[in-house]
């Protein structure tokens, strides 16, 4: 164990993460609504995990949301953003990759367990560095476990990698009310709907109007957790009535939006499919 007079302070820097001799490091760090961590990776696998606000992560291949009680278990090496949406206390463990489960370098949404959370939390308090059978190291070989059995979600759109589909994807995700459809999306991408439309099923395993869809969803998961009415969260994702939004949202998401924009987040979050 480290002399408790030599131990590193707690830090929100994450290379002070990177190169401990224990296999999971813990970093408590607060956001406030609208921060951008822009791309970079990490040598370490990463457990990214806030217990209270949403989070949009996007890869080179995907995007995710991850509102509370859930995280995204990120590969080392993965280049990655970060936008924090509302007020956010992130909590990440930084994991060795030989005490990982990474799966084949798959990032991944896990729902997270009331113990897992509190087992994260626990060691949130511990040491940076702590030792070799201290509290801090039965917590971290308790979370291996618990992160092994976590039930893996579905929360993930993914991006396209041909750049006629990434013109069109970016106007949308900066404007995912815009109603346009692939006969009039065809000049801005320079390929023909027909083009377009194969494209979509190849690059992304769903069609145009089912891609949008997610990503208005996502757009949607955020707004109502921040409290938005619904009527406008409606607005914003181009639906033009708040009962059309609410019914499609409720077909694809499993849960009303009135229950999403409720107090018990928890419970919301649980839900969800």
């Amino acid at each position: 164990m480290a002399d408790p007079a030599k131990r590193l302070p707690r830090s929100t820097e994450p290379l002070d993460y990177q190169n401990l001799e224990q296999p999971i490091g813990a970093m408590a760090k607060s956001f406030v609504d609208g921060y951008h961590i822009p791309l970079h990776h990490h040598d370490r696998d990463q457990l990214l995990y806030a217990i209270r606000g949403v989070m949009r992560l996007r890869t080179e291949q995907e995007a995710w949301v991850i509102p509370p009680d859930r995280a995204v278990y990120i590969p080392a090496k993965t280049p990655h953003t970060v936008s924090m949406h509302g007020t956010v206390d992130m909590r990440t463990l930084y994991i060795k990759t030989a005490s990982s489960d990474s799966r084949d370098g798959v990032t991944r949404v896990l729902a997270v367990s009331k113990l897992l959370r509190e087992l994260v939390l626990a060691l949130s308090e511990e040491p940076v560095d702590y030792g070799a059978d201290s509290r801090g190291d039965r917590l971290s070989k308790l979370i291996e476990l618990e992160l092994r059995h976590a039930r893996e979600l579905s929360l993930s759109v993914p991006l396209p990698f041909d750049p006629r589909l990434q013109r069109l994807c970016a106007a949308i995700l900066a404007n995912p009310a815009d109603r346009r459809t692939l006969n009039q999306w065809s000049e801005l991408a320079g390929a023909s709907p027909r083009t377009l439309a194969r494209l979509f099923e190849a690059d992304t395993g769903m069609n145009f109007n089912k891609w949008r869809q997610r990503i208005r969803f996502h757009n949607a998961l955020e707004a109502l957790c921040a409290g938005e009415p619904i009527s406008g969260v409606a607005h914003q994702n181009g639906y033009r009535s708040a009962s059309a939004f609410s019914a499609a949202f409720s077909k694809e998401m499993g849960i009303a939006p009135s229950k999403v924009s409720g107090d018990d987040q928890a419970a919301v979050w649980s839900e969800l499919r």
